[in-house]
């Protein structure tokens, strides 16, 4: 009996080798990771609460804590207890064709998955879901997005928020002047300045931004939220093998509660450097993702 179990161990042993080697030779992600012993991650520096840089200029996040476990995963199927974690910065512009060319592995920053980008890279499950909101002066008296009939807003070059902007102005009728600033920044300080009655951007970018503020009670968002914005963290396109390793880690995870602590931790909790608590507990639909992992985009 002894010597049949332990039979049937080897062939186990055996077989799960054999379908860890086939997985890393359908997989380019995976193989290169194993032969160089080396994971690469793309950060972004100032995404808070996804991926920026701690007080001592290294890289942390709610999108850093999730890869970590991935790397932990990759360890343990690729059997490399020495895995060199690699941290490579990257922006919007550059993120997408770092992936392409294989200098980052994965990209653990708070990127959009759209249908426009699954043209070129890989994303997992969602990770967050946002939308675009208006944030204004709370003593502004603007209650409403009719309110804003007439004025001049503010959106940042380069973000999605642009074309809201432009639509809401068009499919409503508003007549507003739509100012591009160069980033989050100057938008956040045309607004305070009293240069633009309102910034739209992505409700989490708009409540880390309103959380630093000197006076974060001086801000309100308004009610009106639009398209629903799935992130997820990015990788090469049509690697399935890495692509079933990311999203089983992060499913089992959303299975067992982990990830909403994981959630909690920057999203409800102070966070570093300065310890600001930017109370954006869990939305509704984010919930359902974490009920139903998926990585449909609407």
């Amino acid at each position: 009996m002894k010597h049949g179990i332990g039979q049937w161990a080897m062939a186990a042993l055996t077989a799960s080798a054999a379908a860890a080697g086939v997985a890393r030779a359908d997989s380019p992600t995976l193989s290169k990771i194993k032969a160089s012993s080396t994971i690469t991650i793309g950060y972004r520096e100032a995404s808070i609460p996804f991926s920026y840089l701690g007080a001592n200029q290294k890289p942390i996040g709610f999108s850093l804590d999730l890869c970590a476990a991935i790397v932990e995963r990759v360890k343990t199927d690729l059997g490399l207890a020495n895995l060199t974690v690699k941290y490579t910065p990257v922006n919007s512009s550059n993120r997408i064709p770092l992936i392409q060319n294989g200098t980052v592995d994965i990209e653990c920053g708070g990127t959009a998955n759209d249908k426009k980008r699954q043209e070129q890279v890989s994303f997992s499950v969602a990770t967050f879901v946002s939308q675009p909101r208006w944030l204004v002066k709370a003593d502004s008296g603007l209650k409403r997005v009719a309110d804003l009939k007439g004025k001049a807003v503010v959106v940042t070059q380069g973000s999605n928020a642009v074309g809201f902007a432009r639509e809401i102005n068009a499919k409503s009728n508003l007549g507003m002047s739509i100012v591009q600033a160069k980033d989050h920044a100057e938008s956040l300080l045309m607004l305070t300045s009293g240069r633009a009655a309102a910034f739209m951007e992505d409700d989490i970018l708009l409540a880390g931004l309103k959380a630093a503020a000197s006076n974060p009670k001086s801000l309100d968002f308004l009610p009106e939220g639009y398209a629903k914005i799935y992130y997820g963290l990015m990788f090469t396109k049509g690697d399935t093998p890495f692509k079933t390793l990311v999203d089983d880690v992060l499913g089992k995870q959303m299975a067992s509660g982990e990830f909403t602590k994981t959630y909690d931790k920057w999203f409800t909790s102070p966070i570093p450097p300065s310890n600001q608590n930017l109370a954006f507990p869990l939305s509704a639909s984010l919930k359902e993702r974490i009920a139903h992992p998926s990585d449909a985009v609407d």
